[in-house]
């Protein structure tokens, strides 16, 4: 009986949201068609895979490929058995408890070598990918990320889907977080829409002018924790306006469950709750709800706390940190340069959003034809709390814009899904039918035939392919200083890597490896100056080069093949 009754609602519910559904589909199809078309990572992409899946080892250094508690727990605590590993665990709080600063933990040292040395291809691998005896292992994602500058969530997810698919470290792995992420946000625009214009057509209008921009797909293809970010921005506006319009701020346990877990995505994502909750508290002092006031701010004050117990390293990233301290310093450093940030800014969102002057011209031209249709018709639209849509939206913009550290649209993706409703919301007002909306649809949906390819990184699939022809060969990567993170893949195909800047290698000591008169892959990074690189090697080492391998990839590197 159960069974058929389920099956009854199921079939009703489809019924009644099979457009939405529709909507979603296409969405997700679209999405996920870019996804497959990715190629190379950002280097903080292939970071954000390190930090989820490296035991115990936020970081790659030459000099020290294992840090000093991936080793201690390799050596010390890991075992055959769970059980033995488990009174191995037990006998290092015992020693800690006991001797504190002289314990075998504290004073346990790694192998630190005077200059960078040969990393091994597995080691490479072990660094990026999850292997048969370190899945689900959330204590080494908190380990690592506490030293990184983002909260835990968004690599636990990563390492999660990493363990689902051991040995692998893949776009689709990345994409699937982002495409749940983004197919939620577009579900929370449908009942937000809902919720505000009692018109489910504006909701489906909603998802799609968001799912279907270039906007969504950067944050489909960017592996960070932007998407998940905001994902919970949009939960957040949507509950409170579900709140004020029910006017039940009593019981807030979903509320705070979406504060605590957008803090621990992503920082900039209180940029976003702390205006929305001002403007929240406002409202309701506003009009003298004193109850529900007490009610709200004692959830937000809990949400806090939660997030802080969680996570309290988030007070050195924001106050000790040199990325945190950079932002501050931003945060009181005046308004110098502030008018350029936001055009630049303003141009990300306009193009991402609205697809540059063709999709505002298009936008106009519906508009137009809107007012035409309606001339003369009355009919007012419920608008909901317009104060509470736009400010926080607003405010996140007015804020990622003086305080991001780069200008890339990654800092205000949590913007876009809000320029969709903003464009419904104007449409509403504009009482646009439903031939208009998928005209406006349609055209959002052709214009992602002239993405930028911005995060496919096309190209670096050869680089690869380039790696796994010349794989019994090792490596020399000749870097800047920095960098060579978008390399990392390659490196797990490659017999071993030697990670050196150019003053390095012209100052290294004897190397076996380059000494042993076989031939070896230079891959050199950006716009180092050749010239010198090749007189240290032919001078040194007697090397020449015999063949260009790759003369200009997406990353700007060029890969040669050198022999004596």
């Amino acid at each position: 009986m159960r069974t058929k009754v389920f099956w009854e609602r199921l079939k009703s519910s489809i019924k009644e949201y099979k457009w939405n559904l529709l909507a979603l589909c296409i969405i997700a199809g679209v999405l996920w068609s870019f996804t497959l078309q990715k190629e190379g990572y950002h280097m903080d992409e292939l970071l954000s895979y390190e930090l989820s899946n490296a035991e115990y080892n936020p970081w790659i250094v030459p000099t020290q490929p294992e840090g000093r508690l991936a080793k201690f727990v390799h050596e010390e605590i890991d075992a055959d058995s769970f059980s033995q590993t488990l009174s191995n665990i037990f006998a290092v709080i015992k020693d800690v408890v006991q001797n504190r600063g002289s314990s075998l933990l504290a004073t346990y040292k790694a192998e630190v070598y005077e200059e960078p040395v040969w990393i091994d291809r597995q080691t490479f691998s072990d660094y990026i990918t999850v292997d048969k005896t370190d899945g689900f292992n959330y204590l080494s994602v908190y380990f690592n990320v506490k030293d990184d500058n983002h909260p835990p969530l968004h690599y636990m997810l990563l390492h999660t889907v990493s363990s689902l698919f051991r040995g692998q470290a893949a776009p689709f792995m990345g994409g699937l977080i982002n495409l749940a992420a983004i197919l939620g946000i577009c579900i929370l625009l449908m009942k937000t829409a809902e919720l505000l214009w009692q018109d489910k057509r504006y909701g489906i209008m909603a998802a799609l002018l968001y799912g279907l921009s270039s906007a969504a797909v950067a944050t489909q293809l960017l592996i960070r924790m932007y998407g998940l970010m905001t994902f919970f921005c949009v939960a957040a506006l949507y509950l409170h306006l579900k709140k004020e319009k029910e006017e039940s701020f009593q019981h807030n346990k979903t509320l705070i469950l979406v504060t605590v877990l957008g803090f621990l995505t992503q920082y900039f994502f209180l940029f976003y709750i702390l205006i929305l909750a001002a403007v929240t508290a406002f409202r309701l002092l506003r009009s003298k709800k004193g109850q529900a006031l007490f009610w709200y701010m004692r959830s937000m004050t809990i949400a806090a706390v939660i997030g802080l117990l969680c996570f309290p390293f988030a007070i050195s990233d924001v106050f000790q940190s040199s990325r945190g301290t950079e932002v501050l310093e931003k945060l009181g450093g005046g308004f110098a340069e502030y008018g350029e940030r936001l055009l630049a800014f303003g141009r990300i969102v306009i193009e991402r959003s609205f697809g540059g002057i063709p999709g505002i011209l298009l936008i106009l031209c519906t508009a137009a034809v809107a007012l035409l249709l309606n001339r003369g018709k009355r009919k007012e639209a419920y608008t909901g709390c317009a104060s509470v849509l736009l400010l926080p939206a607003a405010g996140y913009f007015l804020l990622a814009a003086k305080l991001s550290p780069y200008l890339v649209d990654r800092y205000i993706m949590a913007v876009f899904p809000f320029m969709a409703l903003l464009l419904t919301m104007a449409f509403v007002h504009l009482k646009m039918p439903a031939v208009c909306m998928a005209v406006v649809a349609a055209g959002f949906f052709l214009r992602l035939f002239f993405y930028d390819g911005e995060y496919l990184y096309k190209g670096y699939a050869f680089q690869e392919r380039t790696a796994e022809s010349y794989a019994k060969y090792p490596c020399l990567c000749i870097y800047e200083g920095s960098g060579y993170y978008e390399n990392l893949i390659e490196f797990t195909k490659y017999e071993k890597t030697l990670l050196v800047t150019p003053a390095e290698l012209s100052q290294r000591s004897a190397d076996e490896v380059l000494e042993a008169g076989e031939p070896v892959v230079v891959l050199i990074k950006g716009a180092l100056e050749e010239t010198q690189i090749k007189e240290i090697l032919e001078e040194k080492y007697g090397y020449h080069i015999e063949s260009v391998l790759v003369s200009e990839s997406v990353y700007g590197d060029r890969i040669y093949l050198f022999s004596p």
